[in-house]
């Protein structure tokens, strides 16, 4: 009896958690927030930041029609601190596949890392704010 043939791969839909209905790229900007608080809950800073912190960077991140990161570009560097800079794009990498952004088919969406010394770290768009002095 001869061999069945090969399998073809399905091509899987994202699942509805995996998918975003934003219709811009400021809408997307909560669910690629959301999406990253999920992935590194033990390293969100909780509650207020500190007055000072050690890196503030803001990223562009280009995000396919399936969710995968096709691209970052820093619009402001830490060039201070390369090393948060590579944990940052690091981290991002790592959250891939993001929601798919289904109404838009690709997005490039920004936002901004609130990096602390311990090496928590807030995003500008669900930030909690800073203590004053």
């Amino acid at each position: 009896m001869p061999a069945p043939p090969p399998s073809k791969p399905v091509s899987r839909a994202p699942a509805p958690k995996d998918i975003s209905e934003a219709a811009s790229p400021l809408e997307y900007r909560k669910d690629g927030a959301r999406h990253i608080y999920a992935q590194n809950g033990s390293r969100i800073y909780k509650g207020k930041l500190p007055p000072l912190l050690h890196a503030v960077g803001v990223l562009q991140v280009d995000v396919d029609d399936r969710g995968n990161v096709q691209k970052m570009n820093w619009m402001r560097a830490p060039s201070h601190a390369p090393d948060v800079m590579r944990e940052i794009e690091r981290t991002v990498r790592a959250a891939s596949p993001f929601p798919a952004p289904v109404r838009m088919g690709h997005v490039t969406y920004t936002d901004v890392w609130l990096w602390d010394k311990s090496g928590n770290f807030q995003l500008d768009t669900l930030t909690e704010g800073q203590r004053s002095k």
